[in-house]
């Protein structure tokens, strides 16, 4: 007795088929085997799988039960190959029609009682299957918005195993899931948090909307409680909106790795994540036998806010290098390589000092200028080539948090930003994989930002007065090439430049 029948897997953040063979053949002693590189919640399945089907009110006869995952050669792990295994199984004793088995891809968790749980990487799965030609998939009623979202496959999404032996047997029709896309992209598009609620603080503002007109990396220092987190929370209000492609690649991240709520179903506003100091390099890159994605790739088109940024590991952020300067991860193992793309804006927030207090003209500094030098060498001198701006966060007076007015709004601001953009989109259209002036080479900075004799004179005083380094120059130059464009103009002038050189405070290190 042998029947086949179509599944999926993830490798990534795609999917690629997999053919589930079951073959039963009459044995003294019954037996029950996975083969096909499956790994450990696959071996496990066969204890749900016999319970889901017995307790599903099926019949299932002592007999030695083969499951074969094909192809042999790729690792299959996760619980999605339980509802496939026992469809496999039924259709083999010719309790389920064969009729739909080869036109249908179906996934599921199976509960001891035959319900079914949700599973990762439903968008992915109905993308390729869409990519694919496959007629529909079949999976758990809460993965049916998420998969409903790609377009091309009908989705339906079911309880139980035996509602989906219903449908398979023609016993019960089941319409399939449709979404509205333009609707579930409008609904979901709304923020918690807004840069209104933020008092005083005009100048970090400012520079935050720098940071997000030309896509800057940016740190914060500050004394404690001056609303670093808070001024960094609400970075992602004020980025242009995510277009429908950058949402289905985000969604697909979020979907792989399990953190994607049944109830959107599409990640519409951009990321923000904001992992504690204590993460392992694992945990912020990705990793796993089977990689996973990490904090890296779940900011992807978003915010990534590393909090306390002298107190991570320093082997945890020189891993980052490589997503910051390629905008994508690469975690190999010896079974498998896999890439997840990282493409994020990452704002860092720290304390001037151990005692966090330095800057703060309220709060005496206990700290000696050895302590506040150790403390801030903690920070790679790679990982600050790769931040454009370094923004002063001071205490916030009394009076501003009491007399001062509500802010400007986040969406005033992001029109600002979105404008700022297209100017750079349309200066970058002819190179590839350049969208904004944080992406500038080289090159590009000797072309686009160039300056007049004044402004030349400036940053020569700027850089030796001030004590700059050498790496601030070109940050300098990316920045002010930004302000211009806030300001619509064609050419980096003084005042662009002034302002940018103020943002680079850890180069100047004035409280030391």
């Amino acid at each position: 007795m042998h029947a086949r029948v179509l599944s999926s897997a993830i490798l990534g953040i795609d999917a690629y088929p997999v053919e589930i063979e079951a073959n039963l053949t009459p044995t003294p002693k019954p037996q029950f085997i996975t083969v096909g590189l499956p790994e450990g919640a696959v071996k496990e399945s066969k204890e749900r799988v016999i319970a889901a089907i017995r307790n599903s009110g099926f019949n299932y006869p002592n007999k030695k039960t083969v499951i074969n995952l094909a192809p042999a050669d790729i690792r299959k792990e996760g619980s999605a190959f339980d509802l496939p295994m026992a469809i496999g199984i039924l259709a083999a004793l010719g309790q389920v029609k064969p009729d739909y088995l080869d036109k249908l891809w179906l996934l599921g968790e199976l509960a001891l009682d035959g319900s079914l749980r949700p599973i990762r990487g439903a968008l992915p799965i109905a993308i390729s299957a869409s990519n694919q030609g496959v007629k529909g998939i079949v999976l758990p009623e809460q993965n049916a918005k998420e998969a409903a979202v790609a377009e091309g496959v009908k989705v339906a999404g079911f309880k139980t195993l035996r509602d989906v032996v219903s449908m398979l047997n023609g016993v019960a029709e089941t319409a399939p899931t449709k979404v509205d896309l333009a609707t579930l992209f409008k609904d979901n598009l709304n923020y918690p948090v807004d840069f209104e609620e933020v008092r005083g603080q005009e100048h970090v503002k400012r520079a935050l909307e720098v940071a997000a007109a030309g896509g800057h990396n940016a740190i914060l220092i500050g004394p404690p409680g001056s609303g670093k987190t808070m001024l960094a929370k609400r970075l992602p209000t004020i980025l242009p909106h995510l277009t429908l492609e950058e949402a289905l690649e985000t969604t697909k991240i979020h979907s792989v790795a399990g953190v994607l709520s049944s109830d959107t179903g599409l990640v519409a506003i951009r990321p923000y994540r904001a992992p504690h100091h204590t993460i392992s390099d694992a945990g912020l890159i990705g990793g796993g036998t089977i990689p996973k994605p990490g904090e890296v790739s779940l900011a992807h088109h978003g915010v990534l806010f590393l909090d306390e940024l002298a107190e991570f590991q320093k082997n945890v952020l020189e891993v980052m290098r490589q997503p910051l300067e390629n905008g994508e991860v690469t975690i190999s193992r010896a079974a498998v390589s896999v890439t997840y793309p990282s493409n994020f804006q990452l704002m860092a927030a720290t304390n001037p000092c151990p005692c966090g207090y330095a800057t703060d003209p309220n709060n005496e500094c206990t700290c000696t200028p050895q302590m506040i030098q150790k403390y801030m060498s903690r920070i790679s001198g790679p990982l600050l080539d790769r931040i454009d701006l370094h923004v002063e966060v001071p205490a916030v007076p009394y009076t501003d948090l009491t007399e001062k007015p509500k802010g400007e709004r986040s969406d005033k601001v992001r029109k600002r930003v979105e404008k700022t953009r297209d100017v750079q989109l349309k200066r970058f259209s002819s190179i590839p994989k350049k969208y904004c002036n944080a992406h500038m080479g080289t090159s590009d900075i000797q072309k686009y930002c160039r300056i007049d004799k004044s402004g030349s004179k400036l940053l020569k005083t700027a850089m030796e007065k001030l004590g700059l380094s050498a790496r601030a120059y070109d940050r300098i130059l990316k920045v002010s090439r930004t302000i211009a464009d806030l300001e619509g103009e064609e050419n980096i002038l003084p005042q662009h430049l002034s302002e940018a050189i103020q943002y680079r405070s850890l180069d100047r290190q004035l409280w030391l």
